[in-house]
C-alpha cells in the first residue's frame, strides 16, 4: 500500500468522525444511528460502488479486520466497565452468571441448529459460526444504553444488564468459538485436550485472573499517584485508554483471551476507583471509544462479500430472520424466572431483542476465516452482522421510547 492510499484513508476516516460528530446530538435521538451511517458510508466507498477504498490493496483482509476489531473491542470494553456501578457485580453476580453463561449456551445452541438446518453445512462449521454470532456486542450496544433517549426511557437495571452481559460474554465466547475451531483443524482427541487445558485453563480462566490483577494494580497505582500529587489532571483522562491498550497488547503477548482480559481489568479497576473519581476517565474513554468505533463499521462496509451473499440466496435471508428472532428473545424469556432484575415480560422481551451482533463477531469471524481459509464463514457472519447493525440500530430509539411509555419508567430530564 502506497503513501497515496494511506493519506486517502486517513483523510476519509478523519472526515467521517468529524461529520458524524457535528450531528451527534441529533443522531442520538434519530432512528438512524451513527454506526449505521458509518456502515453505509463504508459501502459507498468500497470497491463495489465508488471504489475509493479496496481492502485487497490494504493487505490481507482478515488480518486487517481482526487487528482493527481487537483494538476497538479493547477500548470499548473498558468504556463499558467504567459505566457499570461499583456495587453492581457484587450485588447481581448470581443473575449475571446466569445471563452470561446459560444465556451464551442457549444462544450458541439455537444459532448452531439454525445455521446447520437452514444452510445444510457440516455441524462443527455451523457450531463455529453459531459461536461467533452468539454474544452481545458491547460496541453496538453502547448507543442503546447511553445517551438522552436511554437515560430517559430505560431503567438502570436494564442498561446495566446489557452493559455487563455485552462485556462479559464477548470474552467468554472465546471458549465456544475455539471448541469447534479446534475440532475442525485437529484430530478430535488433540482438539479436546487443547480446549480443556490451554483454552479453558489458561486462555479463559488465566486471562480473567490476569485481567483482575492488572485492573486492581493499575487502579492502586493511580490512587497512589493522586495521593502524592504526582499526576496531572489531563493525564487522568487518558489513563484508562492506556490501560485498554496495555490489556489488549499484553493479552496477546501472553497468548490468552485478550477480550476477556480487558473486561476483567476494567471491572477490577472500578472496584478501586470510586464513581466520582472516575467520572472524567469515563468521559475521556467514551470519546476515544466513539472515535475508533465509527471507522470499524466503515471498514466493515468495504469488506462486504456481495457475491458470497448472493450465493447464499434465500437461505441467507431466512437464516438472518431466524437468527434475529430466535437466537436471543426465547432464551431471555426462558431465563426470566432466574433473573430478578427482569420484573416483567416487557423487560425480558426488550433485553432479549437488543443483543446486537457487530465488532466482536467481526473479530472472531476474521480470525476463524484466517485460520480455516473457508470463505463461507465470513459470508455468513458478515451477513448476520449487517442485518443486526441495520435492524437493531434502526429499532433502538423507537423501541426504547415505546418501552419507557409502556412500563411508565420514564425519568424527567433536567
Amino acid at each position: 500500500m502506497g503513501k497515496g492510499e494511506i493519506n486517502i484513508i486517513v483523510t476519509i476516516l478523519g472526515g467521517l468522525v468529524m461529520v458524524l460528530g457535528l450531528g451527534s446530538k441529533k443522531l442520538e435521538e434519530s432512528p438512524v444511528p451513527a454506526t449505521l451511517l458509518a456502515l453505509l458510508i463504508g459501502i459507498l466507498l468500497g470497491p463495489e460502488v465508488f471504489d475509493v477504498i479496496d481492502p485487497k490493496e490494504l493487505g490481507e483482509k482478515t488480518t486487517i479486520l481482526e487487528t482493527t476489531a481487537r483494538l476497538v473491542l479493547g477500548i470499548g470494553l473498558i468504556s463499558v466497565a467504567l459505566r457499570i456501578p461499583k456495587a453492581y457485580p457484587r450485588t447481581n453476580w448470581r443473575q449475571m452468571l446466569t445471563l452470561v453463561f446459560l444465556g451464551m449456551v442457549l444462544m450458541w445452541g439455537v444459532s448452531t441448529l439454525l445455521i446447520y438446518f437452514i444452510l445444510g453445512i457440516p455441524f462443527w462449521l455451523a457450531a463455529l459460526i453459531g459461536a461467533i454470532v452468539a454474544p452481545t456486542d458491547p460496541i453496538a450496544a453502547s448507543p442503546i444504553v447511553t445517551g438522552p433517549v436511554a437515560n430517559k426511557n430505560l431503567p438502570d437495571r436494564i442498561r446495566h444488564a446489557i452493559s455487563f452481559e455485552s462485556g462479559a460474554n464477548d470474552g467468554l465466547s472465546f471458549l465456544f468459538v475455539f471448541l469447534p475451531l479446534l475440532l475442525l483443524t485437529r484430530p478430535t482427541e488433540a482438539a479436546l485436550t487443547h480446549w480443556l487445558t490451554t483454552t479453558l485453563l489458561w486462555e479463559v480462566l488465566g486471562a480473567t485472573v490476569c485481567g483482575l490483577l492488572l485492573g486492581y494494580v493499575t487502579a492502586k497505582l493511580l490512587k497512589a499517584s493522586e495521593k502524592h500529587n504526582l499526576i496531572q489532571e489531563n493525564w487522568r483522562l487518558i489513563y484508562t485508554v492506556a490501560l485498554s491498550l496495555l490489556a489488549v497488547g499484553g493479552g496477546k503477548l501472553i497468548k490468552s483471551d485478550e477480550v476477556l482480559l480487558v473486561f476483567a481489568a476494567g471491572i477490577a479497576f472500578v472496584q478501586v476507583v470510586s464513581e466520582d473519581e472516575r467520572g472524567e476517565e469515563e468521559k475521556g474513554q467514551e470519546a476515544v471509544n466513539r472515535f475508533f468505533s465509527y471507522p470499524i463499521f466503515a471498514l466493515f462496509g468495504t469488506t462486504i462479500p456481495w457475491s458470497g451473499w448472493a450465493a447464499l440466496g434465500w437461505s441467507g435471508v431466512l437464516l438472518v430472520v431466524a437468527i434475529l428472532l430466535l437466537r436471543r428473545p426465547p432464551a431471555l424469556l426462558l431465563l426470566k424466572p432466574l433473573l430478578p432484575s427482569l420484573k416483567s415480560t416487557k423487560d425480558a422481551l426488550f433485553l432479549g431483542w437488543f443483543g446486537p451482533v457487530a465488532v466482536a463477531a467481526i473479530y472472531y469471524g476474521a480470525m476463524a476465516e484466517h485460520r480455516l481459509k473457508e470463505p463461507l464463514v465470513w459470508d455468513v457472519v458478515s451477513l448476520i452482522i449487517f442485518a443486526s447493525v441495520v435492524v437493531h440500530g434502526i429499532s433502538s430509539t423507537p423501541l426504547s421510547k415505546l418501552y419507557g411509555k409502556a412500563t411508565g419508567e420514564r425519568t424527567k430530564q433536567p
